[in-house]
């Protein structure tokens, strides 16, 4: 079954390579969807597939890449987007 999510991570997020890493994790995961910086410093991440690789993702996110430091994460239930494959969106 197929679901989706929208988060916003907060903390050292933005100039560590979070979305790209973001798109890695999502790729490997076979996860549609996109990451983009927010002008608030935060990153949004939205994603949809199957609801275990979008809860490995939500695992994922918690901690992200290793330059980067995650003080906040929200996740939501989102409606689904046309969207194919994962990118960084500017």
């Amino acid at each position: 079954m197929h679901e989706a999510m929208r988060c916003v991570v907060r903390g050292r997020v933005q100039g560590v390579s979070f979305r790209a890493a973001t798109c890695a994790r999502a790729d490997e995961l076979g996860l549609q969807g996109y990451a983009r910086n927010l002008p608030d410093g935060g990153v949004e991440v939205y994603a949809q597939g199957r609801s275990e690789a979008l809860a490995a993702l939500r695992r994922w996110l918690r901690e992200g890449p290793p330059l980067a430091r995650v003080d906040g994460l929200e996740c939501a239930e989102a409606p689904s987007e046309p969207v194919s494959g994962f990118s960084i969106r500017y």
